[in-house]
């Protein structure tokens, strides 16, 4: 079919994607705009996964302060060259991801630097937990599993839901923006502080021993 030089610029428009790439996209959609933007993505996404490889030493250290500075994020984001990191694209997704960390408190990059201990410790207690099921043990592995999958989905921060699109997660955030920027890009670490986090139990934990010391 004829794909005409209007439905070419209304998809680069969406899109960004060049010329050639919007005419096959049309042809392959047949025409259709919507079908033609899900292909370009699609495509975009599976070549984001193979510069996910790629070496990313450039970047930026982003600082972010929420609450009137009761909640403060220090986070590293990394990607393959200065220019990418100067870019409006990349500096906002910095900026959506230190956001979310201060909504959302995750205590890890990625599974891989959750420790054996802790791993061990959390399986301990659900099968604790799903023993008192009385199910068999093949069962009671696969419970233990899931809680371990939905305890990883909690505190790794690239598994998360991102809390400005609870659709997709924060690693499928990564990928979409290395589709559209055209280089790597990794989160390398951060750190999240909360105005006041663990002074209490502190405080508490002296007072008993001052107490006991007394008695």
């Amino acid at each position: 079919m004829e794909i005409s030089a209007a439905s070419v610029k209304e998809l680069r428009e969406k899109t960004g994607a060049g010329i050639m790439d919007c005419k096959k996209a049309l042809a392959e959609s047949k025409g259709d705009i919507e079908k033609a933007v899900n292909y370009l993505r699609e495509k975009g996404l599976a070549a984001a996964q193979k510069k996910a490889g790629r070496v990313a030493s450039e970047g930026v250290v982003y600082s972010y302060i929420h609450g009137g500075g009761k909640v403060g994020v220090l986070i590293e984001v990394n990607c393959e060259t200065d220019f990418v990191a100067k870019t409006e694209g990349f500096a906002s997704l910095v900026k959506d991801i230190a956001m979310h960390i201060a909504a959302m408190s995750p205590q890890y990059v990625s599974r891989n630097e959750v420790g054996a201990e802790t791993i061990e410790n959390e399986k301990q207690i659900y099968r604790a937990q799903a023993k008192e099921s009385g199910k068999p043990q093949s069962v009671i592995d696969k419970m233990v599993e899931g809680k371990l999958e939905k305890f990883y989905k909690e505190v790794c921060l690239l598994e998360q839901p991102f809390v400005k699109n609870p659709d997709i997660t924060i690693d499928k955030l990564v990928i979409e923006a290395i589709a559209k920027l055209g280089e790597n890009i990794s989160i390398r670490r951060f750190v999240r502080y909360k105005v006041g986090e663990g002074i209490e139990k502190k405080s508490a934990d002296f007072a008993s021993e001052v107490a006991a010391a007394q008695g």
